[in-house]
C-alpha cells in the first residue's frame, strides 16, 4: 500500500514508521526540514519537505497514485483542507485525520472525515475509570463513544441468566464470557457463574445502567 503522511511530529513520524516496517511505501510531508530528524535511523520511506497545500508538493509525494492518506498536523485547518483535497481532488481512497481541538469535530463530521481525536479519547477514558471503577476499560472506539468493558461478575447476580443483563437495544452488548480460562458466546439462558469475566460493548449510558444494575440493593 502507498501512504501520504502529513506532519513529521511525534504522532506523524510514530506512524510513518509503523506503516513503514509493515512493508508498505511511506511518503511523509513537513513544510519544516529540522521536524524529519525525529524519524527513526531506519525509516526508509519518502521524505517530501514543502507545504502540504500545495499541489505541487502532494504531487512531488506521489499522491496521484497512493492509496491512503493521513494529516497528522497539530493544526485543524490543515488537516482539514488537507484531508479534503486528498479525498475530493485526488480521490484517494483511504484518508484520515487527526482532531486536535474538539471543537472542530463538528466540522470534521460535516465533510464526512474520518478522524482520531486523541483529547476526547483520552479524557473519555479517564472519565470511564473515574466513574465506573468496578469495570475494567479494555479499548475504545472511535472517540470514545462506544467502549469495551471487562467486569467480573459480582457474588449477588451468582445464578441469574444473561438474558437479566440485557440492555436497552444500542446501549451495550455482551459479547463474551470467560470462564475457568474458556471464553465463549452465551445465549440469553446462559446461567451466570461465580467467577465469570464478562466483557461487554458500551457506550457511556450502557455502562452507566450496568454499573447501577449491578450494585448491592440496600
Amino acid at each position: 500500500m502507498k501512504v501520504i503522511i502529513v506532519g513529521c511530529g511525534r504522532l506523524g513520524s510514530e506512524l510513518a514508521y509503523l506503516l513503514f516496517k509493515h512493508g508498505n511505501e511511506v511518503a511523509i510531508i513537513d513544510k519544516d526540514k529540522t521536524a524529519f530528524e525525529i524519524l527513526k535511523p531506519d525509516f526508509r520511506g519518502h521524505i517530501v519537505e514543502g507545504d502540504v497545500l500545495s499541489q505541487d508538493v502532494l504531487k512531488r509525494a506521489g499522491i496521484e497514485t497512493a492509496n491512503a492518506f493521513a494529516a497528522a498536523t497539530s493544526s485543524d485547518s490543515i488537516n482539514l483542507v488537507a484531508s479534503r483535497i486528498a479525498g475530493e481532488f485526488f480521490h484517494v481512497k483511504t484518508v484520515v485525520a487527526r482532531n486536535f481541538d474538539p471543537t472542530f469535530t463538528e466540522l470534521y463530521d460535516h465533510f464526512n472525515l474520518e478522524i482520531v481525536s486523541g483529547t476526547s479519547w483520552s479524557a473519555s477514558r479517564l472519565e470511564e475509570m473515574i466513574l465506573n471503577e468496578q469495570f475494567k476499560l479494555v479499548y475504545s472506539f472511535g472517540s470514545g463513544e462506544v467502549d469495551y468493558y471487562q467486569v467480573i461478575l459480582p457474588d449477588h447476580w451468582v445464578g441469574k441468566k444473561v438474558a437479566d443483563l440485557l440492555q436497552k437495544p444500542g446501549e451495550s452488548v455482551l459479547a463474551s464470557i470467560t470462564r475457568l480460562g474458556r471464553s465463549f458466546i452465551p445465549t440469553e439462558q446462559e446461567i451466570l457463574q461465580s467467577g465469570d469475566h464478562l466483557h461487554f460493548s458500551a457506550t457511556h449510558e450502557g455502562v452507566e445502567a450496568l454499573r447501577l444494575k449491578f450494585e448491592v440493593k440496600g
